[in-house]
C-alpha cells in the first residue's frame, strides 16, 4: 500500500532539507501560530524552495486563546467575538480539561472555574454548542499571511481550519485568486459541509484534534472519519498521529492500530502535526513507522 505524508515544518529546523527529501513527504505545512524571526514572505519563499508543495495553514474561525490566563482565573480572551447561550461547556488541552462558561462578553469568556494551569496564547478552545456563533472567519494574522503569499510570489496553497460553508473557501480565493485549498473539517457543521459539497471547493482534511472534541461523544469520531473519506476519497487524515514518538522512541501499540484503521478506511495521505515534527528523530521515526504500517496492510 502506498501512502504519503504532509509534514509540519518548524521554520528554522536544521533538518528541513533532509525532511523535504524523504520519499514519503508530498508536502510541507507551515502552522501560522509558530513565531517567526523574519518577515513571513521571506520564510515562505525559503520554505517553498525546499521542493515539496508548501501549505500555509490559516486558523480561520478556530477559537484560540489570545492572552495568558493564570490560575486562579475565571476570564479567557479569544481570537474571535462569539455568541452562545450560557451556561455552556468549554474544553481546553485537546478536550482533556473542562470549564463551565457562565457569561460571554464579545471575545471574553467568564468561567465558573478555570483549568488548573496556565492557559497560554495560541491554545485552542472548543465550545461545543449547536447555537455557537463565531463572528468573522479569517483573522488579522490569516489575512497577513495571504498577503505574504502574494508578496513571496509562491504557488498559493492554503489549508483553512474550521471550514463549515462554501463562503469560507470563497473568502480565501477572493483575497488570493487561484489559491489551491485544503479544507480542514473540525466540527459538526464542517461534517455537514463535507457531506453536501465533498471536494467541490478543495480537498478535505479530517483534522482529528479538534474534530474529536467537537463531535460531542468520543465514539462518534469513527463515523466522522468514515463520512469525510466517503465525501472525498482523496481526503487527508491529520492530527494525533504517533504523538508518543515526541517523548519516547518506541510508539504505543494503540497508535499503530490507529494508523492501520485509517488506512483501512481508505486514507492514503497523512498530516503529521506540530509536536512530532519538532525534532528530527521523532518526525523521521513517524515517517518510517507510517511506511511500515502501510507495508503490513498489503
Amino acid at each position: 500500500m502506498r501512502v504519503r505524508a504532509i509534514v509540519t515544518a518548524p521554520p528554522y529546523a536544521p533538518f528541513l532539507k533532509e525532511l523535504a527529501a524523504h520519499p514519503l513527504v508530498c508536502g510541507l505545512r507551515l502552522n501560522t501560530v509558530m513565531p517567526l524571526a523574519d518577515p513571513p514572505a521571506a520564510v515562505l519563499e525559503r520554505l517553498s524552495r525546499l521542493g515539496p508543495p508548501l501549505w500555509v495553514d490559516l486558523k480561520g474561525r478556530q477559537l484560540r486563546v489570545t492572552a495568558a490566563a493564570v490560575p486562579p482565573f475565571t476570564e479567557v480572551r479569544l481570537s474571535h467575538r462569539i455568541r452562545v447561550p450560557v451556561p455552556a461547556d468549554a474544553f481546553f488541552h485537546d478536550g482533556r480539561e473542562h470549564a463551565r462558561v457562565l457569561a460571554v462578553d464579545g471575545d471574553r469568556l467568564i468561567l465558573e472555574d478555570g483549568p488548573r494551569r496556565v492557559v497560554g496564547p495560541g491554545e485552542s478552545v472548543n465550545i461545543v454548542h449547536p447555537d455557537l456563533e463565531i463572528e468573522g472567519t479569517l483573522t488579522e494574522t490569516d489575512r497577513a499571511y495571504l498577503e505574504a503569499v502574494r508578496e513571496a510570489k509562491i504557488v498559493p496553497r492554503v489549508m483553512l481550519s474550521y471550514t463549515e460553508r462554501p463562503e469560507d473557501a470563497a473568502e480565501v480565493r477572493g483575497l488570493l485568486p487561484g489559491a489551491e485549498l485544503m479544507l480542514k473539517i473540525e466540527s459538526r457543521r464542517g461534517l455537514a459541509f463535507a457531506a453536501t459539497h465533498g471536494a467541490a471547493h478543495g480537498h478535505l482534511v479530517a483534522a482529528r484534534g479538534d474534530l474529536y472534541v467537537e463531535v460531542g461523544k468520543p465514539h462518534r469520531i469513527v463515523g466522522a472519519l468514515r463520512s469525510v473519506i466517503a465525501a472525498d476519497p482523496e481526503a487527508v487524515a491529520a492530527s494525533r498521529l504517533f504523538p508518543s514518538l515526541a517523548r519516547h522512541p518506541v510508539p504505543e501499540c494503540a497508535e499503530i492500530d490507529d494508523a492501520a484503521f485509517l488506512m483501512a478506511l481508505g486514507y492514503r495521505t497523512f498530516l503529521l502535526g506540530d509536536e512530532v515534527c519538532l525534532r528530527r528523530e521523532s518526525v523521521l521515526a513517524a515517517l518510517d513507522l507510517l511506511a511500515a504500517v502501510a507495508g503490513e496492510m498489503v
